[in-house]
């Protein structure tokens, strides 16, 4: 069976148009209930949210699919979505339920579920699920339905956790940090965090109104923060998106560290406590010169799929703690069970604490390759794969980079495109190999 809701992170699309309407949600709600009711136990679920003005609307409706089908619900209002993970374990419940679009703009919403460990669940559960939206609904009656409430202290319990994964012996006092929460999910809760550990901050992007979600802020839109940092003379600024699990950071010289490098920071930090790092995933996109760099210290680099699950699938499956994507989901095992912004960032502003050099200096080593990236109009059917042309013209561009650059050519998931991608450490090598390369592709 193939899926039919499911992407690779949960359900998403357009409010008011299938499946992010109303109706579809509690029908949702209702199917999952019924897989949960397979355990033969009475089950308990959280359900957290970013601040589109369309949670309020799918938060009910999940709710009413929930208690139709015999669950109890607990709701924590405006929650990162590495908060919903967090406390669905700590709580010990049955799933945890998150209402977001992550990075997409406020007429975006989408669902996605965690596992009772506040691990994502597999494909498996996924079709299960979309078996169960097939079948017949079986309401329950008045005596069976599910319960809900709210949780008050859900922020102040992540914000708890969030703080314990950070140095017990140190602090960010004398740190002066701006802190992006692109007004979403991480408004209340970001700030708190690095305030209490000491830092002296300055919010922006804190002043959600259902509305600007991501508008002009947050990890997507990172000048926003390159010019709040400038202009309050910050060491550091933070820049998370809608819903929290994406990191991105800018130091007092406006220089912008993406989650490759961050990976890298991180990786050599638990190196120079004397940690035995055994390898390091990565995806398809990340930098090479992170690559190389990783393995001129002994540390075995390895690439998943592009999306962070992949990534944490390939961590749990070499039992490995760090992995992460360039977009900023960074992933430390050690400290959670999902990518979290908030947490990354505490772990990249540890290593500065603890070792008293800046973060450029972390990466004075590491110089990051020109990629070049286009995008191949291609037929429906073409079978690019054999083409004799372009396996010629990889072979002679492969001979060319010569073990320092590297080609990645994959078709895109939802267009008729060809995404060719070259990396090299000069700009104009990485440039016309890939241009060798579309034209093969279109010859």
């Amino acid at each position: 069976m193939t899926r039919r809701y499911f992407g690779t992170d949960g359900i998403r699309g357009t409010v008011g148009q299938s499946p992010i309407t109303p109706d579809f949600v509690l029908r949702l709600g209702h199917a999952v209930g019924q897989v949960l009711r397979q355990s033969g136990t009475r089950p308990t679920v959280l359900i957290g949210k970013d601040t589109r003005i369309s949670g309020y609307m799918l938060e009910s409706a999940l709710e009413a699919g929930f208690a139709s089908a015999g669950v109890d619900v607990l709701l924590t209002g405006p929650l990162p979505t590495p908060g919903v993970a967090y406390l669905t374990r700590a709580l010990r419940l049955d799933l945890g339920v998150v209402i977001s679009a992550s990075h997409n703009p406020f007429g975006d919403n989408g669902i996605k579920f965690f596992s009772a460990r506040g691990e994502k669940l597999p494909d498996e559960w996924e079709l299960q699920v979309e078996a169960a939206l097939e079948e017949s609904p079986r309401w329950t009656d008045s005596l069976g339905l599910g319960r809900a409430r709210r949780i008050e202290d859900a922020r102040g319990r992540y914000i708890e956790f969030c703080k314990s994964t950070f140095g017990a012996n140190l602090s960010l006092k004398g740190l002066k940090l701006v802190v992006d929460g692109a007004h979403g999910a991480a408004y209340q809760v970001a700030p708190r965090v690095f305030h209490e550990l000491g830092a002296e901050v300055v919010s922006i992007g804190c002043a959600p109104d259902g509305l600007n979600i991501n508008d002009g802020v947050g990890a997507t839109h990172p000048q926003a923060l390159v010019e709040a940092v400038g202009g309050h003379q910050a060491d550091y600024g933070i820049a998370l998106d809608g819903d929290a699990d994406r990191l991105q950071l800018v130091d007092a010289t406006g220089r912008l560290y993406n989650g490759d490098e961050l990976l890298y920071v991180m990786v050599a930090d638990r190196m120079a406590q004397g940690e035995a790092i055994k390898g390091a995933v990565g995806t398809l996109m990340t930098n090479m010169a992170v690559e190389l760099a990783l393995q001129a210290r002994g540390i075995e680099f390895v690439r998943a799929k592009v999306g962070d699950r992949y990534v944490l699938e390939e961590l749990v499956s070499r039992g490995w703690q760090l992995g992460g994507e360039g977009s900023g989901h960074l992933i430390a095992l050690d400290r959670h069970t999902t990518g979290d912004g908030i947490v990354s960032a505490l772990q990249v502003l540890q290593a500065v604490v603890r070792s008293g050099k800046p973060l450029a200096e972390w990466l004075s080593g590491v110089t990051l390759f020109p990629q070049t990236l286009i995008n191949v109009r291609i037929q429906a059917g073409q079978d690019w794969r054999n083409s004799a042309a372009l396996a010629a013209t990889q072979e002679e561009v492969q001979s060319r980079l010569a073990g320092r650059g590297r080609v990645l050519i994959r078709p895109s998931g939802t267009e008729p495109l060809l995404r060719v991608m070259v990396e090299a450490e000069d700009a104009a090598l990485s440039r016309s190999c890939a241009e060798a390369l579309a034209a093969a592709v279109k010859a």
